[in-house]
This record gives C-alpha cells, structure tokens and sequence, in this order.
C-alpha cells in the first residue's frame, strides 16, 4: 500500500490530479448546512477539495492541513480563482490554532480516520482530542462534517474494517448522523485510470481497474454531521 504520508508531502500535484476526478460534493455538504456568509474550517484540506468549492459562498475560511505541500496547492487554487476570503496553516487535527467559539461549520473529508484507524496507537484517544477541538471552536449552533472512506472500488458500502470502530464511536458516542454517498472517480482513458489508481490506492486495486476496464472508479463515501 503506498505511504500516504510521504505522498501528501512530496507528491501534492499528483494527488491533486486524482482528486479533480472527483465530482464536487458542494450539494451534499449544502443539503446539511448552506454555506452562504459562514466562517468554515476546512481540517485535512490537503490541495483543497472542499474548500475551494466553498470559499466563494463563505464569509470566510481557514484551510489547515499537516502538509504544507498539499496547502500550497489549495493556495493556487484559491488565488487563480481570484478569492480572498481565506488562509490556510499547518495544523494538528488534537491542537487546532484557532480561538473558542469563532466558527459556524468545520468540514474535514478523508483526514480524521488517519488518526481513527485501530492501526494507529492512543486511536481513541486522538479521536476524543478531535471531538474535543470540534466542539470548542464551534459556535453555537454550528455544524461538523466529517467524510469518510466507505469502500474505494465497492458500487456498495464496503468500509474498511480497521475505521469501523472509529466509525462506531462518531455514532454511539459524539451522537453523529450519517449517509452514504457515492463518490466515483471518472478518469480519461483506461491508462490514466489505472496509474493514478496505482499511485494512491495500490497495486490491488489498480489491478481490479485493469481487469474491469474501470474508466470510472466506483467509490463510497460516508458523510457525518452534528449540530451542536
């Protein structure tokens, strides 16, 4: 499997590729919370998947990431679209740089399960952190959502069985709402499919693109959020 650290640091372009093959997910984050004149946080922003497609109806948003690789291709992004309602940080998911109550939405997608997954040590742990850093910067009335992984190459539900425990806790215990949604991939050609595939998810998976002449990727995605 490839070492997604290393890829986040030294390979931002070539992700941000992969994930422009992605359709938006403005209308699932809207449905649960219009952005329109909302101060967002964007946790794990990487190249700027979501905020990109929400700083233009956002009064103003903060992109913090661990990479600062993957933050200088969101601040191109969000230059060459000529926004400047935004900045963007280094930042630990546990320690957020950020003041008590001064936010109306924190979105995170594909970023807290690194610290969730049962292969990490203190996982529990992290994830009470987060939970904790969530609801202190949240305004009153404000909303998380957080997207996870729910089966890259699955048409159906499939998640990965090391976040299902993490996944549990988000609804048993932080009194999470959940839905899953689709979120394929749709690649030029059966050669690009297979190699940005390869890049980032692995040799098995890109082998079941070849073998299935997947030019759209089938991906699952699951979509929690709480009001607090």
């Amino acid at each position: 499997m490839p070492n997604h650290s290393q890829i986040y640091q030294s390979k931002a372009e070539q992700y941000e590729l992969l994930i422009s093959k992605q359709q938006s997910l403005y209308d699932t984050i809207e449905a649960i919370k219009p952005i329109q004149g909302l101060d967002v946080i964007d946790m794990g922003a990487g190249s700027g998947r979501l905020t990109c497609i929400l700083a233009p109806k956002a009064n103003s948003i903060l992109a913090l990431d661990e990479s600062e690789a993957m933050l200088k291709v969101a601040a191109n992004k969000l230059q060459n679209a000529g926004l400047q309602n935004w900045k963007t940080q280094v930042a630990d998911h546990r320690t957020l740089p950020v003041a008590n109550c001064s936010t109306d939405l924190i979105v995170s997608g594909w970023s807290i399960c690194y610290l969730g997954s049962t292969n990490v040590e203190n996982w529990k742990e992290n994830i009470h952190q987060v939970m904790n850093e969530i609801k202190r910067v949240l305004r009153p009335g404000g909303t998380a959502i957080v997207i996870e992984n729910f089966g890259t190459g699955s048409k159906t539900p499939n998640p990965p069985n090391f976040l299902e425990e993490y996944y549990w806790l988000l609804e048993n215990v932080y009194g999470f709402s959940y839905k899953w949604i689709r979120t394929d991939y749709t690649f030029e050609n059966i050669e690009e499919a297979e190699g940005l595939t390869r890049f980032f998810f692995g040799d098995k998976l890109a082998e079941k693109v070849v073998k299935e002449k997947w030019v759209k990727l089938p991906e699952c995605a699951v979509v929690w959020w709480l009001n607090v």
